[in-house]
């Protein structure tokens, strides 16, 4: 795996990117295009955006925030990427004033549904902003593990109210305004036009293990990425995750990997 972040920070994103970069793979074996084009919404510093331009892709950033936009330059230079990352100040809601319709082969959706307005919206900008073949990305906070999160922290009335809330809440203070189900975020996803490739928990244990342990047993951090790696795809565990992953894919993009896996063309 080439790896962007694997220390402790890769705890919360090995199982997206180990999914994310075999969806790259593909992409680029069905096109045979070695470098695609990659939108990033909500982007922030570039802790995918960054990664990826270093497999070789261009990677357009769209994030509300000047300073995390200026971060993600200063992140890109220092990994010499600077050529293939472009850092563009917008929001889901107005993807299109500066971002090109159906330009991507990939589109990043990675911490935005939860802040829109309007996710079906947020979700559809994304689709749209696909090429006919084209895979999206979609990364979410997960309702049970906030409810589980709350509940083994001993605050039982705000686990229940996150459980019952339509947003997924446990109170005024929650710094989260909305959190999905996976049953959720697939539907959006569906109806949008995508077909779902794959779902997957994201950080089922990691923030529930003491950081100290995994910092000072030797090879803790090791056995929990692979544990995490494991348990990502099982329903069981995937309800209480505290992030859900989902991968989209158009129709035709769907039909050109099958055809390149078999060697042969899907039919229509």
């Amino acid at each position: 795996m080439s790896d962007p972040m694997r220390p402790r920070a890769s705890l919360r994103t090995a199982v997206v990117w180990e999914v994310l970069q075999d969806a790259l793979d593909r992409r680029v074996k069905a096109t045979g295009r070695e470098s695609l084009d990659v939108l990033d919404t909500g982007g922030g510093s570039g802790n995918f955006a960054v990664p990826v331009a270093r497999l070789g892709h261009r990677v357009t950033v769209v994030d509300p925030s000047p300073n995390a936009l200026f971060a993600l330059e200063r992140r890109a230079a220092e990994a010499e990427v600077a050529d293939r990352v472009k850092g563009l100040q917008g929001d889901a809601h107005g993807l299109f004033d500066v971002a090109e319709r159906g330009g991507y082969d990939v589109v990043l959706c990675h911490g935005v549904l939860e802040y829109v307005d309007d996710p079906a919206e947020g979700v559809r900008n994304a689709v749209a902003a696909l090429r006919t073949e084209g895979v999206l990305s979609l990364l979410a906070a997960g309702l049970g593990g906030a409810v589980l999160s709350r509940a083994l922290a001993g605050h039982f009335k705000e686990a229940r109210q996150a459980l019952d809330d339509p947003n997924g809440r446990w109170g005024e203070g929650d710094p989260v305004p909305r959190r999905f189900t996976a049953d959720q975020l697939t539907g959006l996803v569906q109806a949008a036009g995508l077909r779902v490739g794959a779902v997957h928990g994201v950080r089922v244990f990691a923030d529930l293990v003491p950081g100290v342990l995994v910092e000072t047993e030797p090879g803790a951090l090791e056995a929990l990425l692979k544990l995490e790696e494991a348990a990502a795809e099982l329903p069981a565990f995937r309800s209480v995750a505290t992030q859900l992953h989902v991968l989209g894919e158009t129709g035709e993009a769907v039909q050109t990997n099958e055809a390149s896996e078999t060697g042969g063309v899907a039919e229509a």
